[in-house]
């Protein structure tokens, strides 16, 4: 080991090398971070670990043989300038704890990441930060809600933390690029590879306006057990998590139950009783979680002054004729179609079915699919 990191070090000095070590750790662990720090607990550096012979890994380690053989396998064919080379031409960032570009939020969480993969950029320190996450199966409730609480958040400079996955965190994001904000995926795979595959365009929307980052190096698939782990990334980065929509077991709760043990708090948006995509955050509510039930209430509690004021913000009025403001009051982030609006508000269905027009021409109103519409707030 000792010629290797000879030639290495030809090429490398002081942080480009603790860098290069934490790398090769980082790439050598994929999902076991308590592996990673018993070792470097143990052995003080990365450097030393990579020192440290085979035989005598294994003695100190007897309850991790799969972990030690396969680091001691990634140790035998990796190189050092070849693995960086590596990186730059994909455009990926290596950032390890050590580092002081490492987000400093990450410090206090248990079994932080050794290390980030970053496409683009990683969060900026002094702003403030939620993250939102939930159902990937998601109703047009919860779209709406990740929406809207994406986007007004956003507008207000709070950085949108989520991880990409179909549903509301892809909709969380999506709200905050509308507001022209920053917002960041945390992903369950490498950087290098866009999952699910039809995000592709928002993958490439974070990349520019925001940014990608994983603990797990170029390559990794994104496996079913990474994706739990990287929740504490998510909760980690963040001054507050907000859930939109959960079953009552959902990996969305473990990120709620993380992000209280990080000491962040946990918002949850109410939903029917009946429907089960509720259930997840009705109970957080029920165990002491704070109620979302709009944007300037998160912002009031973060002690941001809005400086936008939107149509339903300020006097609480818009300017809509008595009929269209019935119509208009009758409308919700729930979907409804025009007949039940129509038995709501006590108007002939032709006549709600003008002011809909109307109100869609004005922004108030969308028709999220066929026949069914919700409030634009």
């Amino acid at each position: 080991m000792r010629e290797q990191e000879g030639g290495m070090f030809q090429e490398m000095h002081g942080r480009d090398a603790m860098e290069a070590y934490w790398h090769w750790l980082c790439s050598s662990l994929v999902g076991e971070p308590g592996l990673l720090w018993r070792l470097v607990d143990q052995y003080g550096t990365p450097k030393e670990v990579f020192c440290a012979g085979e035989e005598e890994l294994k003695k100190r380690f007897p309850r991790s043989p799969k972990g030690i053989a396969g680091l001691c396998a990634k140790r035998r064919e990796w190189d050092f300038v070849r693995e960086r080379e590596a990186l730059r031409r994909k455009k990926i960032a290596f950032v390890s704890c050590e580092h002081p570009a490492y987000p400093q939020r990450l410090h206090a969480v248990p079994q932080k990441p050794g290390g980030l993969f970053v496409r683009g950029d990683l969060p900026k320190e002094a702003s403030p930060s939620i993250a939102i996450v939930g159902a990937r199966a998601c109703s047009a409730y919860g779209r709406s809600a990740a929406l809207w609480f994406g986007r007004e958040l956003a507008r207000e400079g709070v950085q949108i933390i989520s991880g990409m996955a179909a549903g509301i965190d892809g909709f969380g994001h999506q709200g905050a690029l509308e507001a022209e904000g920053r917002t960041f995926g945390v992903l369950g795979g490498g950087v290098d590879i866009c999952y699910p595959e039809f995000h592709r365009g928002l993958y490439m929307r974070l990349e520019r306006e925001g940014g990608l980052l994983s603990e797990y190096p170029p390559g990794t698939r994104p496996l079913r057990h990474l994706f739990p782990q990287r929740n504490r990334i998510i909760s980690g980065l963040c001054d507050g998590v907000l859930i939109i929509e959960a079953k009552a077991k959902s990996g969305s709760l473990i990120t709620a139950d993380l992000a209280l043990e990080q000491g962040r708090d946990v918002y949850a948006v109410p939903g029917r009783l009946e429907d089960p995509l509720s259930v997840g955050c009705n109970n957080l509510i029920l165990q002491g979680a704070g109620i979302a039930l709009s944007p300037a209430q998160i912002l009031e509690e973060m002690g941001i002054t809005p400086k936008f004021v939107g149509k339903n913000q300020g006097s609480g009025k818009i300017a809509l004729e008595k009929a269209e403001d019935i119509v208009y009051s009758c409308l919700g982030l729930q979907a409804k179609n025009p007949e039940e609006l129509s038995a709501e508000a006590k108007l002939p269905l032709v006549e709600v079915l003008r002011i809909l027009t109307s109100l869609e021409l004005q922004g108030y109103a969308k028709e999220i699919y066929k026949n069914n519409y919700i409030r634009v707030l």
